[in-house]
């Protein structure tokens, strides 16, 4: 009976040592001044003052806007990926992971080049005479939600698209069988069943939203700051501890609220896509808020489309029996322009790297190697790559001898607690980062592992470990555990069973799930701010600080280097699965 838990003891001890008690750490400390004696002083200090309380509504404010965005922009491409042939979904899917496996700064300095005031889409507009002089569209709350968003929409395609794909097409069919309109057929049957990946994309977003601080310090505005920035100001500038720890407890708190509800409504176990699609509404999604609301909303948007279709066959008779091809073109184009939005904008890094500028500006001009000759001949990048691909790399190895024994119990076995334990795994993914940071910090100050690789690789394993978990599960979810069956009734002990029969038929999800963990190393910037000190240099901070003081082309020649990692780190993926697909 204890056997089955075994596999599970590392993940759990764990994240109780290096995850639970360093974020229970920053919640007492905020209850201490400086000296050590209790005090409520900086809560009182956050009460009192009413800047705070305008930055806690700009955080709330900024996230959900951001989760809006995300939901209302990236349901369509979901829904255009999960509608179509396996053929064309892989070269879709390709292209909504690129922005994924990307480092957010690289994103943020992309949008630089796209929306600054020499950049593509002023010098755009203004050689066409449509404008006299070059718009803000950066250093504002607009250039903000534009960066966010693209950094955080295909983390919503992913899990809307996840539950989409295991909806029952035929459910649909049955209901224009029935006499129900297509769009009817959508909005009451289609649309309910996707809302759990709706609910779980949503709360990501804004979970992510509440911490997320690079768009906000490097495409706004000081009338724009967020919590999670002056977290960092306290701590770096003010060198207050005790006020950082409160402010971070507000922030925490914000974060648990919107968990604990989505966990009451639909577990937190829907982050994996346990949530099964055919599920009634009355037990998931919005169907569970009190009175049925959700169930009421569904209708009455189901009832006002089909009501908007019989109006316009009214109006524009002929053109009745096109509607269907224009909707499925329509949601091609809008697809279609989503996945440009997210994939295009930072190859346009590519061209300023080789440009004769001094600064990002728009269109390039001459050619040259210089940006990649000062990124080769600086010692200093060159450590901070060498030391992030090594870090990254035993972090994803680290994520994997944790992540993929647990993650076996908890796709295979019965075990008592399970929604607790997977919750727990969860847990990293969605509370901001910047709290376990410096939560870490606060513990590694005490012990000695500021600025150690050790450190450094414990702190990223905490987040690179869900994402293990999460693929690792997906992908037993379609295993055929027969053939182990068949196996063991052949002679084969289960260790013979596992190494022949098993791990090569899951060795393209493996190496999916090792790639992500190590992309995911590579681009935590809370870990390597806060754990790493001055004499570290690691590839997310050493951007950080550059982007924050001299902007320069030979910033868009270590993002480009940085996408032609991404670039081959996808194509191994690609060609592992076509060969698992090739052998099964």
């Amino acid at each position: 009976m204890l056997a089955r838990y075994l596999p599970l003891v590392p993940a759990v001890a764990f994240l109780a040592i290096v995850f639970v008690i360093p974020v229970a750490q920053l919640l007492f400390l905020s209850f201490f001044d400086n000296t050590g004696v209790p005090t409520a002083a900086h809560y009182e200090r956050l009460v009192a003052n009413p800047t705070y309380f305008r930055v806690v509504l700009n955080t709330l404010s900024y996230s959900a806007w951001t989760t809006l965005f995300c939901i209302v922009g990236g349901y369509p491409i979901a829904y255009l990926v999960a509608t179509i042939s396996a053929r064309h979904r892989n070269p879709l899917l390709i292209w909504i992971l690129v922005p994924l496996w990307t480092s957010f700064l690289v994103r943020v300095l992309a949008w630089m080049v796209i929306l600054g005031s020499h950049g593509v889409i002023n010098r755009t507009l203004l050689s066409l005479g449509l404008i006299e002089r070059p718009l803000d569209l950066i250093y504002n709350f607009f250039g903000v939600m534009v960066g966010s968003v693209h950094a955080l929409m295909p983390i919503a395609i992913l899990m809307m698209l996840s539950v989409m794909l295991n909806i029952d097409r035929s459910l649909s069919s049955a209901a224009s069988t029935l006499g129900a309109r297509k769009s009817m057929a959508f909005w009451r049957v289609y649309f309910p069943l996707s809302l759990p990946g709706v609910a779980a994309s949503g709360l990501m977003v804004f979970v992510s939203a509440l911490g997320f601080f690079i768009a906000p310090q490097l495409l706004g505005s000081p009338s724009n700051i967020m919590l999670a920035q002056l977290i960092i100001v306290q701590l770096e500038e003010a060198l207050n501890w005790e006020f950082a720890a409160a402010l971070s407890v507000v922030l925490l708190a914000a974060t648990i609220l919107v968990v604990v509800v989505f966990d009451r409504t639909l577990g937190l176990s829907s982050l994996t896509g346990e949530v099964r699609a055919g599920a009634s509404t009355r037990k998931g999604g919005f169907g569970r808020l009190p009175g049925g609301l959700g169930r009421q909303l569904v209708s009455a948007i189901g009832w006002g489309s089909v009501y908007a279709g019989i109006f316009l066959g009214k109006i524009l008779p002929y053109r009745r029996q096109r509607l269907g091809e224009e909707r499925r073109s329509l949601l091609w184009i809008l697809g279609l322009i989503g996945i440009a939005f997210l994939a295009l904008p930072t190859f346009f890094l590519i061209p300023i790297s080789v440009s004769e500028n001094r600064f990002l500006a728009w269109p390039p001009e001459g050619f040259t190697w210089q940006w990649y000759q000062v990124y080769f001949s600086s010692a200093v990048w060159l450590d901070a790559t060498v030391r992030s691909i090594g870090v990254g790399l035993a972090t994803a190895a680290l994520s994997m001898i944790l992540g993929v024994p647990a993650a076996f119990v908890l796709a295979r076995q019965r075990v008592i607690g399970k929604s607790v334990i997977l919750s727990l795994m969860l847990l990293p993914m969605v509370l901001p980062h910047i709290i376990v940071a410096v939560g870490l910090f606060y513990l590694y100050a005490k012990v000695g592992l500021v600025g150690t690789n050790i450190g450094l690789i414990i702190g990223n394993t905490i987040f690179s470990l869900p994402y293990v978990v999460i693929t690792v599960m997906a992908v037993l979810r379609n295993y055929d555990e027969r053939l182990d069956q068949a196996a063991w009734t052949l002679g084969a002990t289960r260790g013979v069973a596992f190494r022949r029969i098993t791990l090569p038929i899951l060795k393209a999800g493996m190496v999916t799930a090792l790639l992500f963990a190590f992309v995911k190393a590579m681009d935590e910037l809370a870990i390597a701010l806060f754990v790493a000190d001055a004499g570290t240099p690691l590839l997310p901070k050493q951007l950080w600080q550059e982007m924050s003081y001299k902007i320069d082309p030979s910033l868009a020649a270590v993002s480009t280097l940085i996408l032609v990692i991404v670039g081959l780190s996808i194509a191994v993926v690609q060609i592992l699965n076509s060969f698992g697909a090739k052998r099964g």
